[in-house]
């Protein structure tokens, strides 16, 4: 085992960090200064690009979307940590999109045609369902911004040897900023460009390192699962069930918890689900699909290998002691494998993964504000398209300063499990709903509302109380203690007080079933028929 780190800064290079890390930033910017020049002032051009990408580009835009910093720092250093059980996220993550394809996917395609509440109201009221959902999309949207931009604080922390908070703080900042440029010049077609981008580069580099790996065990993986054993002072519980998730009673009932809230989580995500509208068609919605399933669990199988690789090739003290802790696993283990030339490249590509995944996450927010609120609620569907962009892009400034505000004070942070809370905010909040309004006739305006304002309720009371907030050292507000709900994930919970809520609030209100609206929508979310009709009202 190589231990060339001993002589040289846990950096490698800062200078030449630095030097890569604006590089990345001015390329991908070039991009969108590109895109920008064919982004048309309309709703269609700047949410969905024209619809004019093909399923296999938006399928690895997809990979590149959902590959977030939690995908790689977080999981890889919860893996190099905990072992087995961090490996659960990655399986978790990866499942999800099994229920996306077969649920999801195609219905959500047909019926809408830039945002998750167009399908929420196709048959219900308007306002009160848009404005919900418009609620929930920004909450999702803003609480996963947040994971981000801590994976971000983290891994610049690690590229540029930054010790002090304050300077964290700054790096944050200017996360903030780029991701607002890139929306406002870009629109949705300039963020594609750059997840695919990303998607390439993050896939690749992935595989690059699981290979050196490889190289350095002689393709032995019990070679490698000793050499991570003996690092953890020859502990073997890390090959083990248990390391987080055994501990007692009650981290078992988090772990089913967790394990609710990931495979759901993904079908109500809203930034994921506005890719389907990128598509011309449904066909190529589902090849969408199949590509980023292909992607994506190629991905996590090799997080497996990335994650002992850093506990085996790093160490956990040395990850745990690094600026930004267990988010700085892959980092040092580029840096461990290859010098500081390819630890600066890493870096930055994982830096444009934080990029790709919250310009994607900004744009679907400022949708959701532009159309469902200014024009739905405040403007009765009377605005035009260039009002509703002009207000999506100060919707974008808007939500940058308050992510940047929030992740800055989540910088200690495991991005993977800060990325857990936003998923089951999605499964609570807005997978019931979206499930009911597709599967379900007897669904109704109050069954929707109830359904969103309970999952979205139930979550962040529940999350406000739990220990991730207050209560240990590791909580966002480690000084305080009102942490009364004992689970760090209220998936538990929140999801089923989501699906019950529905139910209940549609049968206790009047059936308000429109004919042809349930028909139209059917024929729609089955064949795809009658998708560039605008919704009758």
């Amino acid at each position: 085992m190589s231990t060339s780190y001993l002589a040289q800064s846990e950096a490698g290079n800062p200078a030449l960090n630095l030097a890569v890390f604006i590089g990345f930033i001015v390329i991908t910017m070039g991009v969108v200064v590109l895109a920008g020049r064919r982004t048309q002032n309309t709703a269609s051009s700047f949410y969905t690009g024209g619809a004019s990408f093909s399923g296999t580009q938006n399928g690895i835009a997809i990979a590149g979307d959902y590959l977030s910093a939690a995908a790689f720092l977080g999981v890889v250093g919860a893996i190099a940590l905990s072992g087995y059980d961090g490996f659960l996220y990655s399986i978790g993550y990866f499942v999800a999109w099994l229920v996306a394809l077969l649920l999801v996917a195609e219905p959500l395609r047909n019926t809408g045609r830039y945002t998750m509440a167009e399908v929420l109201s196709f048959r219900l009221k308007q306002r009160p369902v848009r404005m919900a959902a418009c609620v929930a999309t920004l909450l999702v949207s803003l609480l996963y911004l947040v994971a981000q931009m801590a994976g971000a604080g983290a891994l610049v922390s690690v590229l540029l040897d930054i010790q002090d908070q304050t300077t964290q703080a700054l790096v944050i900042a200017v996360v903030g900023t780029v991701m607002t440029l890139y929306v406002l010049i870009g629109g949705m077609r300039g963020t594609t460009y750059v997840q695919i981008i990303k998607a390439v580069l993050l896939c690749s580099s992935v595989v690059l390192i699981a290979i050196l790996i490889a190289v350095i065990v002689k393709g032995n993986l019990s070679e490698l699962l000793r050499l991570a054993v003996e690092r953890h002072g020859g502990d073997e519980a890390i090959l083990k069930p248990g390391a987080i998730y055994g501990v007692n009673e009650l981290s078992k009932i988090d772990f089913v918890s967790l394990a609710i809230t990931l495979p759901l989580g993904v079908a109500g995500l809203p930034h994921v689900l506005m890719r389907f509208y990128t598509v011309p068609t449904a066909t190529a919605a589902r090849t969408s699909v199949a590509w980023a399933i292909a992607l994506i669990g190629g991905f996590y199988a090799l997080t497996l290998l990335l994650g002992f690789g850093a506990a085996a090739l790093v160490g956990p003290e040395r990850i745990a002691a690094a600026p930004g802790g267990p988010n700085a696993a892959a980092p040092l283990l580029a840096l461990e494998l290859g010098g500081p030339i390819f630890m600066a490249i890493i870096s930055a590509i994982a830096f444009a993964t934080v990029l790709a995944v919250v310009a994607g996450l900004a744009i679907t927010a400022s949708a959701s504000v532009a159309r469902d609120f200014y024009d739905s609620v405040i403007r009765r569907g009377q605005s035009t398209e260039a009002e509703q962009v002009r207000v999506s892009k100060i919707t974008v400034v808007v939500i940058g300063i308050a992510a940047t505000v929030l992740g800055i004070g989540a910088m200690n942070q495991n991005v993977a499990f800060l990325v857990s809370l936003a998923f089951c905010i999605a499964a609570a909040a807005n997978l019931p709903t979206i499930l009911y309004s597709l599967y379900w006739r007897r669904f109704t305006t109050t069954g929707a509302v109830s359904s969103m304002i309970t999952g979205l309720s139930v979550s962040l009371v529940l999350i406000v109380l739990s220990p991730v907030v207050s209560g240990r050292e590791t909580s966002i507000l480690p000084d305080l203690d009102f942490a009364f709900f004992p689970l760090a994930n209220p998936g538990l919970v929140a999801i089923p007080a989501g699906f019950i809520a529905g139910i209940v609030g549609t049968l206790l209100s009047k059936p308000e079933r429109d004919p042809a609206l349930q028909s139209e929508m059917e024929v729609r979310s089955l064949t795809g028929i009658g998708v560039e009709k605008p919704i009758a009202h």
